[in-house]
């Protein structure tokens, strides 16, 4: 069962049970200190929750009930479930075909990092991670460049090769 619990004015959590407890028997979390989980239909003093109460009286095996105040309204929601984050409708190129295409035409040890970050544009696009999804776009951007130059300046230098050694004679 998860819990959340206020400290200093800081909702916190969640937590198990387990650990709550814990926290309420080291002193971390007080009696007056606010508890809530789901089902609850609002924030109360850990020391009006049945569930929490903790044996801690030097051992002896009694439970220390602490008043709290009865009918206080507290300041706190109860957090709320992960929003479904509607999917982006800005447009975010993969570049997935021009990475294909420099990888098999070009360099292909540049254009396999250009493909890997092409993959994920669209993952993390449906997820909502648009920031990442920029990110991996702009690195297959990238890589897609240094794939395509390096396949020119590579095209380049073997046509330069070809000609210069046709032109001394020695290709036979």
């Amino acid at each position: 069962m998860q819990w959340y619990y206020s400290k200093n004015g800081t909702q916190l959590g969640p937590v198990e049970q387990g650990e709550l407890l814990s926290k309420i028997a080291t002193g971390e979390v007080t009696a007056s200190d606010l508890v809530w989980r789901e089902g609850m239909a609002d924030w109360i003093p850990s020391s009006q929750v049945s569930e929490l109460t903790v044996i801690t009286t030097g051992g002896l095996g009694t439970a220390v009930p602490v008043a709290g105040p009865q009918g206080s309204v507290s300041p706190y929601a109860p957090p709320m479930a992960s929003p479904q984050i509607a999917p982006y409708q800005g447009n975010i190129p993969t570049y997935l075909w021009q990475s294909i295409v420099v990888t098999l035409l070009c360099c292909w040890p540049f254009g396999i990092p250009a493909i890997v970050f092409a993959a994920k544009v669209d993952g993390m696009k449906s997820r909502g991670d648009i920031a990442g999804a920029m990110a991996a776009s702009q690195s297959a951007k990238k890589w897609c460049l240094v794939a395509f130059w390096s396949g020119v300046v590579i095209g380049l230098g073997y046509i330069i090769l070809v000609v210069g050694l046709g032109a001394s004679g020695n290709l036979n």
